[in-house]
């Protein structure tokens, strides 16, 4: 599957600041790529850092004034899953910043009991999407998976955030993954819940906002603290401007019941 996708961001540094962006498609997925930062005019070269999964961080000491990072991809076929070992079969079986596992537990057994595997991932992925409304806006940064319950009501990474919580709080090891996501309205950077299952991990949409075999992955990690696209330390920057394209030369039909692997 042929699928092409961008990312233009726009920042006012204000205080010289170490930014790191997870815009980049994950390890050995992109044919061809390229990413330009520009400050003031003036283009400055990131450093690259590898974290867990593929995961491509590009890390900038800036300097004050206006930044501009344009990056394009393609990407043709799929890559083969990055390997899983036992210490990230329990790490995503723990409570983390948004996914609060541990206080979930009573919902997930009362609304779950009997279900199990793929029976299981169907349910977790209907009961969210039923539960919630998609309202752009309507949560704030800090908001994790037991606020988004009682607000009912949240955008993607709020949806994934319940659906990992929900499935870690039964054993299952589950994963946020930040995706461009072609079809996706309004088009963004997407994020979308993996469950470990026999093996494999699978994705879990429960916005189903997006064909899940047309997603491309960007960032695998806990929860949103590990996958954000921008993070500000050591100064200041205010983000001011965002857009994101994702096209795929087919957006096939999706099926909740379906297993989904990202390519």
């Amino acid at each position: 599957m042929h699928r092409e996708m961008s990312a233009h961001l726009v920042l006012d540094v204000t205080s010289p600041a170490t930014l790191a962006f997870e815009v980049a498609t994950s390890t050995q997925l992109a044919a061809t790529e390229a990413l330009t930062v520009s400050i003031d005019g003036s283009f400055v070269q990131p450093r690259e850092v590898l974290d867990h999964h593929g995961t491509r961080l590009h890390v900038l000491e800036a300097d004050v004034g206006r930044l501009l990072l344009d990056y394009t991809a393609t990407v043709d076929g799929r890559a083969e899953p990055a390997p899983t070992e036992d210490s990230d079969l329990l790490r995503y079986l723990r409570p983390s910043r948004y996914c609060e596992s541990d206080s979930l537990g009573p919902t997930a057994r009362a609304e779950f009991a009997g279900l199990e595997g793929y029976d299981l991932l169907a349910g977790v992925s209907s009961w969210v999407g039923s539960r919630l409304d998609y309202v752009p806006g309507s949560s704030l940064p800090t908001d994790g998976a037991v606020r988004t319950l009682l607000a009912r009501q949240g955008v993607c990474r709020d949806y994934a955030h319940l659906v990992v919580a929900l499935l870690r709080a039964l054993d299952v090891p589950a994963r946020l993954v930040s995706v461009y996501a072609p079809g996706l309205q309004p088009m963004d950077f997407h994020a979308v819940a993996e469950a470990y299952l026999d093996g494999q991990w699978y994705v879990v949409d429960a916005t189903t906002l997006a064909p899940r075999s047309t997603l491309v992955r960007i960032a695998t990690g806990r929860d949103a603290s590990d996958t954000a696209f921008l993070n500000v330390h050591h100064g200041v920057a205010n983000l001011l401007e965002v857009e994101v394209t994702a096209v795929a030369a087919e957006l096939p039909d999706d099926d909740v019941r379906d297993l989904v692997v990202i390519g």
